[in-house]
């Protein structure tokens, strides 16, 4: 398939964040795991940075799911369950339903109330103040949106949690794996892409039941249920660590410090579900490393204030 073709020059422009507020919408496949709840949670504490536009609902198949459409529903009601927890009323133009399935081999997109919606808003934006797609799950909905009208990319940033680092002997983490497809159409699209890897790099934000003890539960109906999912997720908390991944994204646009990046050619995704490079790609951000500690310790002071 043929995509606008970005002028390095605006790619560029597009990969580095602006000062002020960013609009952002966060794509989610909450009820996979206990991360995702984390990450929402930290993007809508930081208003001063972060405007959530909508949160869509991903696909996901696992042990928690019985297919993806499943996977889809209950991340959907998990969203509005956290919502809760948070004080904030259900509202069906925030929270969309996303795909029920991966997308196939002949790349059919899913026009679905999340795709449909995300296309609407980016073509709705002007020219120089893109919408910053945040991506924590299987990346079938953005994709589909991208495949439904290509020239969105001109006018969106994505940030994906997914994949493995580059020297890792192979890439197939669970977001990635889960839509290999549409994997393979974000990265080959050429839309200005930050991605930020799991194992290699996104592993170091490790934390305990002993640190969420202390600075999570008792904050709010919100800090009891982040508690009280985190500890549940394992029985033996002796030596025991959880990572949680997602809100890597959140901290990247509220301080690129935090998550050093570097610019490389869009990887390519083999068969084998490892990385190859070739240096005559366009350039995406690559999250090289991540201070771990200003991250926890800026949603824990969130959490404390809310």
């Amino acid at each position: 398939m043929l995509f606008p073709k970005l002028s390095d020059e605006k790619r560029l422009a597009r990969l580095e964040l602006p000062v002020g507020r960013l609009d952002v919408v966060i794509d989610t496949d909450m009820y996979n795991e206990i991360d995702d709840q984390f990450a929402v949670t930290y993007a809508l504490l930081s208003p001063e940075r972060l405007n959530v536009e909508a949160i869509y609902a991903a696909p996901f198949h696992n042990e928690r799911s019985n297919g993806p459409e499943d996977g889809m529903e209950r991340s959907y009601a998990e969203i509005i369950r956290l919502l809760a927890k948070l004080g904030r009323p259900f509202n069906e133009g925030f929270v969309l339903k996303g795909s029920t399935n991966y997308l196939p081999p002949n790349l059919t997109p899913y026009r679905t109330d999340a795709s449909l919606d995300l296309v609407r808003r980016v073509m709705a934006r002007p020219d120089d103040n893109p919408l910053y797609v945040v991506s924590i799950g299987a990346i079938t909905n953005v994709a589909s949106a991208i495949l439904m009208e290509p020239s969105i990319l001109e006018k969106m940033v994505v940030i994906w949690l997914g994949g493995h680092a580059l020297h890792w002997t192979d890439t197939a983490e669970f977001n990635l794996r889960q839509d290999v497809r549409a994997t393979a159409v974000v990265l080959d699209s050429g839309v200005p892409l930050v991605l930020i890897p799991c194992m290699g790099v996104t592993s170091h934000l490790l934390t305990t039941v002993a640190e969420m003890e202390q600075y999570v539960r008792g904050k709010g109906a919100c800090g009891d249920y982040l508690f009280e999912i985190f500890s549940a997720y394992e029985k033996e908390h002796m030596g025991w660590s959880k990572v949680i991944w997602d809100i890597a994204t959140i901290a990247y646009l509220l301080d690129q410090t935090w998550i050093p990046t570097y610019l490389i050619p869009s990887p390519i995704l083999t068969e084998q579900l490892t990385w190859k490079t070739d240096s005559s790609r366009h350039l995406i951000r690559y999250a090289r490393h991540i201070y771990r500690d200003p991250i926890f310790r800026d949603l824990f002071m969130k959490l404390e204030k809310y």
